[in-house]
């Protein structure tokens, strides 16, 4: 027992030790406390920290020589820096923005057409839980090389956040997309409503990070697919988009998933219609790669273990041939030993799985779809790949 206990310690210590990795979720203060990516001062020492999406880093700071600029330890030749005006709102971001920036916002604080209404009790405490959710997922898409263009900047192509409750009327907000702006319900952020939710729509998983990446798989479809080259490819992998969407819906509400949904989609919402399919896939695509980034920078993995899990071979993917292909299966197959040893976590402290979902065949294929897209928009995809 106490040499496992000494394998285990040396694996948790282990990101702590030498230098950061592409896919480090810790990062070291300049002190040598370990700081995380919702940090915005050291536990240990104060530092005010910052973190820099361009490069997915955080970092403790030193003050700069204007008042309110900054320095990065971690690089001070990288220039001076402002921190996100949010900071100090019930947002906390904690974001950097460079100190000759005309705004005072940062890249993803500048999403947000509107927030919370803040005089109401509840609201401060949803709009921060909301904001923690959406500067993880824009982190990820900047880090995936995908352009994260404001409204502000281009109405027609940009992307917008509006979080809203209820109207004078009483009624509550749609959570959806539609032309780039993506509304949240700011109910959402109270655990009990999204889990009454969760539990009315008969769904296994919600969460508000789940929310965003799912909506701004629609935003993505948009930009990515719409009329240009993968649309083809894309109608025949997840169907033809032109169906009647306000038909499927109907239908979808009335009838359900078909019985066999689970050998060709990742969630029964994903049969509604093609640009369900590709938004439930995409924000299942996000979540792995997250998680297996964040895994391998901790230096997890269920690789050492006796999983019983048979591996996917490559006639699962979308491309067989394609030469990233071996090392897309990797990590589809490292997700699945992953999945199934934090499965295993959750369960033994009485909690519903981590991930509640089982992966069929027809879902890899998209999945490899979806990946070869971003890689191709973004050129930064496989580097998830190629750390493992």
């Amino acid at each position: 027992m106490y040499r496992f206990f000494e394998q285990l310690s040396s694996r948790i210590v282990a990101p702590f030790m030498g230098e950061s990795s592409r896919n480090s979720k810790v990062w070291p203060c300049r002190c040598g406390q370990s700081l995380f990516f919702r940090n915005s001062q050291c536990l240990a020492c104060n530092a005010a920290l910052g973190y820099q999406p361009e490069h997915s880093r955080l970092t403790s700071l030193q003050p700069g020589p204007q008042e309110g600029t900054w320095t990065l330890d971690v690089d001070p030749e990288a220039g001076l820096f402002r921190r996100c005006a949010n900071l100090d709102t019930p947002a906390a971001c904690n974001w950097l923005l460079p100190a000759n920036d005309h705004d005072t916002l940062c890249a993803a604080c500048d999403l947000n057409r509107t927030i919370p209404d803040l005089s109401v009790p509840e609201n401060p405490e949803r709009w921060r839980k909301v904001e923690i959710a959406k500067r993880r997922l824009v982190a990820q898409l900047i880090s995936l090389g995908l352009p994260v263009i404001p409204k502000t900047v281009d109405e027609d192509t940009g992307l917008a956040f509006d979080f809203i409750g209820v109207d004078l009327e009483g009624n509550a907000p749609m959570t959806g997309h539609a032309n780039g702006l993506i509304t949240l319900d700011i109910a959402e952020a109270d655990d009990a409503h999204r889990e009454q939710v969760r539990a009315q729509m008969h769904e296994p998983y919600r969460t508000l990070l789940g929310h965003f990446r799912h909506e701004v798989g629609h935003y993505y479809w948009d930009r990515l697919i719409a009329n240009g080259p993968w649309l083809g490819s894309f109608r025949n992998l997840f169907g033809d988009e032109r169906a009647s969407y306000a038909e499927a819906l109907e239908r979808h509400y009335q009838q359900g998933a078909p019985a066999d949904w689970s050998q060709h989609y990742v969630s029964a919402y994903a049969t509604m219609h093609p640009w369900e399919d590709w938004a439930e896939t995409w924000a299942h695509y996000l979540h792995m790669m997250d998680a297996v980034d964040t895994a391998l920078g901790f230096g997890m993995s269920a690789r050492e273990m006796d999983l019983d899990y048979q591996p996917f071979p490559s006639s699962t993917l979308y491309d067989p041939e394609h030469p990233g292909g071996a090392a897309f299966l990797s990590f589809v197959n490292a997700w699945i030993e992953l999945a199934g040893m934090l499965n295993e976590l959750s369960r033994s402290m009485g909690q519903p799985d981590f991930y509640p979902f089982v992966l069929p065949p027809a879902a890899i294929a998209k999945l490899h779809f979806i990946h070869l897209v971003i890689q191709q928009e973004g050129g930064r995809a496989d580097e998830v790949l190629q750390a493992q």
